[in-house]
């Protein structure tokens, strides 16, 4: 059982820079895909960013490539979304999660944990 907390969500204005965090419970971090999704109101939550179990390897939605990076540590069962040059449409709920059995990165229902999300708000 993995437990996973996703924090740094705010309000900014466009233009500017956030970094959400995801803290996981648990010691095997290190086997799980980590992902970040987000779902804006009256939206489908769509894919942003997924990591490798070593963080050597990185994926990226079209809409965010550029200007958000994720990364992790395993170190301290943590992964994070650096998102730079915020538009109001990344306005939305981001949500992490985590995938054992490595599947398409893109899709919600390869995922097998997920957290309780972080408000991100950009206003224009």
């Amino acid at each position: 059982q993995v437990q996973l907390l996703e924090s740094g969500g705010g309000l900014v204005q466009a233009g500017g820079s956030l970094r959400l965090s995801c803290a996981a419970s648990g010691r095997t971090f290190s086997t799980y895909v980590m992902g970040w999704f987000r779902q804006a109101p009256g939206q489908e939550r769509d894919f942003v960013a997924a990591i490798s179990r070593s963080g050597g390897v990185t994926y990226y939605a079209d809409s965010v490539k550029g200007r958000f990076t994720i990364s992790r540590d395993n170190a301290k069962n943590t992964v994070y979304l650096q998102m730079n040059s915020l538009k109001p449409e990344d306005t939305a709920v981001y949500y992490c999660a985590g995938m054992y059995l490595v599947n398409n990165y893109s899709q919600q229902r390869s995922y097998d944990y997920w957290g309780r999300g972080t408000q991100v708000t950009v206003s224009s």
